[in-house]
């Protein structure tokens, strides 16, 4: 099968990116760094301690001779950041005094530049927590307007599967939110439908998954899905959102010609599948990954001003190298 990575690849050579890289005293950051240089899928700015990042890089047997490093430990230059942060005439969530104490930190530093316009988009998390990530997105770039929530878009590559868009299938929300309330979950499926159209160019049909199809169950969890579902419609009449589905009623059409009687434009054909919480999606990602050997892509975090990746520490590099593009196709965007 044709590798999604591949098609996001060539789709982000065409319109290469700065990306800041803040975890770069990683060997798999560094890799991964190395591999989107060649391959012309982005021009990764190192952020970090110079001479701690070059050590990393020189243990790690990665080159990083042609690549741009951002010294963090310069001080007259961190100074000169923080002076053009805090007067780049926005409001700010931090202090003078405090913008200049939290990019001592690459993490903060990256997201710095990236507010500023230095760089396109950050790609982190493979060794910061995602609460680090988040505090700094939220401090120093912040959300976008209108969003109630930041999440995250997965695209996921499933070996066998044959949907409306060949073995390929999109996730939301697949990191952050552990209980969204329907107000929340309906921005979710917003984010995800215009993600996954300005990144994959699908049309898209969304898909509110639950145990219940069309009421054939009830608790108060499917009654959430329900009236996430009514205020996404609300919202974005303009979107094909439907539900409450089962996953096979989400995804196959002979199952969703039994169980749906109805009509709909989305019931077994649906590429994106709106996960009603965090412990359905994190299972499914995984699940696809452990049984299906599948693979997961698309650490972006959807709702921030600018786009910022939450890589999984447990992502391989060749994952990582996928959930740049998908980032450098956000920033395209």
């Amino acid at each position: 099968m044709a590798k999604l990575i591949d098609e996001l690849i060539a789709k982000a050579k065409q319109s290469p990116r700065r990306v800041a890289l803040p975890e770069a005293t990683d060997a798999d950051t560094l890799h991964a760094a190395r591999a989107v240089l060649d391959d012309g899928i982005a021009q990764p700015v190192l952020v970090g301690p110079v001479e701690e990042v070059r050590a990393a890089a020189s243990a790690a047997g990665v080159d990083v001779g042609d690549m741009e490093l951002v010294d963090t430990s310069d001080a007259a230059a961190a100074d000169a950041l923080a002076e053009r942060y805090m007067s780049a005439g926005r409001e700010r969530l931090v202090s003078a005094k405090g913008a200049r104490r939290k990019i001592k930190k690459p993490l903060n530093y990256a997201m710095v530049l990236e507010d500023l316009g230095d760089v396109d988009c950050t790609f982190c998390g493979h060794v910061n927590t995602t609460g680090d990530v988040l505090m700094a997105a939220s401090m120093m770039i912040g959300l976008a307007d209108g969003v109630d929530v930041p999440s995250i878009l997965a695209l996921a590559q499933v070996p066998g599967f044959a949907g409306p868009e060949g073995d390929v299938i999109a996730l939301t929300d697949c990191g952050l939110n552990p209980e969204p309330s329907a107000e929340e979950l309906a921005s979710i499926a917003i984010a995800a439908c215009d993600n996954v159209r300005a990144i994959m160019g699908w049309e898209p049909r969304a898909a509110f998954v639950s145990y219940s199809t069309d009421g054939s169950g009830e608790s108060p969890s499917i009654e959430r899905v329900r009236e996430a579902l009514a205020i996404a419609r609300g919202r974005r009449p303009d979107l094909a959102l439907d539900g409450e589905f089962q996953l096979d009623a989400a995804i196959v059409p002979a199952v969703a010609a039994k169980k749906v009687k109805r009509q709909s434009a989305v019931a077994g054909r649906a590429n994106v599948l709106v996960l009603p919480d965090l412990n359905c999606a994190n299972t499914m990602i995984k699940t696809i990954q452990l049984f299906a050997g599948g693979k997961g892509y698309g650490h972006t975090l959807s709702g921030f001003r600018r786009p910022v990746a939450d890589s999984s520490r447990g992502a391989s590099v060749e994952e990582m190298v996928g959930d740049i593009a998908m980032l450098v196709l956000s920033a395209a965007e």
